[in-house]
């Protein structure tokens, strides 16, 4: 789940899309697609083309799984930070009405232009 409190997912890197539908497939509403799947250590944010997806594995095991939605319906504002000669990493920040900010860093070479066009496809 989405911390809300902390309201940040560190250092997530590209996967293949393929690994994101698998994951959460079965969830997806008629016509939605995974655009872009990443990864941070066990948990995975999950871009569609209606929503973000949270996907937060829990317990030792990693069998009990917490899916928190974030329709792009309710993002207010978004900012994006680029990476820089010293600091690889990227951000994107996204203003949920209702929930408030969440911040997502991104490491190494991610396409962050490429999402911050295509949540402005989304929400504007």
């Amino acid at each position: 789940m989405i911390d809300f409190q902390n309201k940040k997912y560190l250092k997530l890197s590209p996967l293949n899309n393929s690994e994101g539908e698998a994951k959460v497939g079965y969830i997806l509403a008629d016509g939605e697609g995974v655009v872009a799947t990443f990864r941070s250590m066990r948990d995975m944010v999950i871009f569609t083309n209606k929503r973000v997806i949270s996907v937060n594995v829990q317990g030792i095991t990693g069998k009990k799984v917490d899916y928190t939605s974030l329709p792009y319906a309710r993002v207010q504002a978004f900012s994006v930070e680029t990476a820089g000669t010293f600091d690889l990493d990227s951000e994107l920040e996204l203003w949920f009405s209702g929930m408030g900010r969440v911040k997502f860093e991104f490491r190494g070479n991610v396409d962050i232009k490429g999402i911050c066009k295509m949540i402005s496809n989304y929400i504007l």
